[in-house]
């Protein structure tokens, strides 16, 4: 029997870091060109803003947080003056040579753009990250970049298509961030110009790549501790419906990425500022999500899932630290999706995709009607 408790988490990041760039040298691109020809060459990204109900976001997150990493250079004492809120989580952990997995900043990746519907919300950025430019105009901007980072931090995703659709026209591989469309007619509108177009397309939330996320999912397909029965995913904080469409997305993406599509219903209740949804699938036992989970240590998050044999359990934090364990699921993230541009092979399933839309809008259907089951077919289309 594997021990998985054997390797303490420091080594089994190193170890990640190490299998990684194994792993990447197996597929033909810097073990073949080296690191020296990578750079020549490297994989140029624009990134691209959604807005917030029209309104821009001066400090979108989920690019200068997640995508920071595919940039070589990042200068500290700008980024000090432009966003002293992020300075720490920065110094100490994301642009920490200490903290690099032996993968960051990536040697083969630059962001070479950065789009808003507002220019001036673009320059800090490039004033933090040198040699980004800001690109005014987004059709320009895809004739000379080779993928496209669509960051979304806290956004409806009513813009998406617009902001993805030309890129995905080019076959620039894109990540389109969640939720990925307003509606189910949104995502599905996506997906199917992704596929129309024969484009790479990635959305998922960062919850896939906790490192308790990827320890539980060799778990299951170890096939060690009997069948995966049940999937409790809890995000503390507090909730409210509005918060639901946009954050109950990773909870919803933990149960989805562990059990995979076949959702058949989904019932949401609400008590004051928590949120409790019960997953149903045909053929498989009911998954938990909850919203709102009261917590003694704020982690974000937990999740556990019911082996047959073994009970798993883990949050976010890596070595009792949230800001590890959130630097490390970013790193897979953007890992991730570079390797989608290079070998252009879609990471998470459309239909998964599909459905986290779809429980998320049916839940929220569930809960002006009562806590009533509703079925996905409802709110399919």
């Amino acid at each position: 029997m594997n021990n998985f408790s054997s390797l303490t988490r420091r080594d089994a990041l190193k170890a990640a870091g190490t299998f990684g760039a194994l792993a990447l040298a197996g597929t033909g691109t810097l073990g073949a060109l080296g690191a020296a020809e990578a750079a020549k060459k490297p994989i140029r990204i624009g990134v691209v803003s959604a807005a917030i109900k029209g309104k821009p976001q001066p400090r979108n997150g989920h690019i200068w947080h997640f995508a920071q990493g595919l940039h070589p250079v990042c200068d500290l004492d700008a980024l000090k003056k432009h966003y002293p809120y992020g300075y720490r989580l920065f110094s100490n952990y994301l642009r920490n040579p200490k903290f690099n997995f032996d993968q960051l900043p990536f040697p083969d990746t630059r962001i070479t753009h950065y789009y808003d519907a507002d220019p001036t919300v673009a320059v800090p950025f490039t004033e933090v990250f040198p040699g980004v430019k800001v690109a005014t105009n987004l059709t320009q901007m895809l004739e000379e970049v080779d993928a496209v980072w669509m960051g979304d931090a806290s956004g409806l995703g009513e813009d998406h298509f617009d902001l993805v659709a030309p890129g995905l026209a080019k076959g620039l591989p894109t990540f389109c961030d969640k939720p990925i469309g307003g509606d189910v007619a949104g995502t599905r509108k996506i997906l199917e110009f992704a596929r129309k177009h024969g484009t790479p397309l990635m959305s998922t939330s960062c919850w896939r790549y906790e490192f308790g996320m990827e320890a539980a999912l060799r778990m299951r397909d170890s096939g060690e501790f009997g069948a995966l029965e049940h999937v409790s995913a809890r995000l503390f904080s507090r909730s409210s419906l509005p918060a639901w469409m946009i954050y109950g997305q990773h909870p919803v993406w933990a149960v989805v990425t562990l059990m995979g599509a076949g959702v058949e219903a989904v019932s949401l209740y609400e008590y004051k500022d928590t949120i409790h949804g019960m997953i149903t699938y045909p053929d498989r036992y009911p998954c938990h999500v909850w919203f709102g989970q009261p917590y003694e240590k704020f982690e974000y998050d937990r999740t556990d899932l019911y082996f047959k044999k073994k009970l798993h359990s883990f949050t976010p934090s890596i070595e009792g630290s949230f800001d590890y364990g959130y630097h490390y699921q970013m790193f897979r993230l953007i890992a991730t999706f570079r390797e989608m541009v290079r070998t252009r092979k879609e990471p998470v399933p459309h239909q998964e995709i599909l459905e986290v839309t779809a429980i998320i809008h049916a839940a929220a259907k569930s809960l002006t009607e009562k806590s009533r089951l509703v079925k996905l077919a409802e709110v399919m289309g």
